[in-house]
């Protein structure tokens, strides 16, 4: 008896492990340098250019120690991709291209902050942050071009971490953003930090 449960109970693990989405977490996300190790071997491990590596470590120089604890860009799932490019075809449809990226960005940086879920799964269903979510609208297929954008603000992880937030002033209010920065603005999207 107790050898047929065990049994059941790893098919429907391995039922659930393989219909589970997987997720990129923060600590997915950085990577304690090594001896022997440089910049450009860590960055080809990780399947990452080094200058991106550079970038989103802050780093002058491609000198690295020991001990060093580094960020590494959000490599995200199939899933993960998909649904980013869903919430920009849904957030940004009607925006500019640059726009699209801009937004897909913004979920990148919030994945890298401490002030949001380390997950892109987590930053898109986070509470009301997005009304594509809310609406169902995130459901539906993204075009070319915010697959592209996607792609895009993927390969500029760590070139630009400042924008959080955005939104459309003549679609939402809000007092919570009113006291943020603007970073830029990109169509009809104000972009904040």
């Amino acid at each position: 008896m107790f050898k047929k449960m065990w049994i059941s109970g790893i098919a429907a693990t391995c039922v659930l492990a393989f219909s589970l989405p997987t997720q990129s977490s923060a600590e997915e996300n950085t990577h304690t340098v090594q001896k022997g190790e440089s910049l450009y071997k860590i960055a080809t491990n990780y399947g990452v250019p080094a200058k991106q590596l550079q970038a989103m470590n802050d780093k002058s120089t491609h000198e690295i120690h020991p001990g060093e604890e580094l960020e590494l860009p959000v490599v995200p799932s199939d899933y993960e991709t998909d649904l980013l490019a869903r919430l920009v075809e849904a957030e940004a449809k009607g925006e500019s291209y640059a726009g699209k990226v801009a937004v897909a960005t913004v979920v990148l940086n919030r994945v890298q902050s401490d002030e949001f879920p380390d997950t892109l799964h987590g930053v898109i269903h986070d509470g009301i942050q997005f009304s594509p979510v809310l609406n169902g609208t995130i459901k539906q297929s993204a075009g070319d071009e915010s697959k592209r954008a996607v792609k895009e603000a993927l390969a500029y992880q760590g070139y630009d971490r400042e924008s959080l937030f955005f939104y459309n002033p003549d679609k939402a209010q809000s007092s919570y953003l009113e006291g943020k920065e603007v970073t830029t603005v990109i169509g009809n999207h104000v972009f904040l930090r």
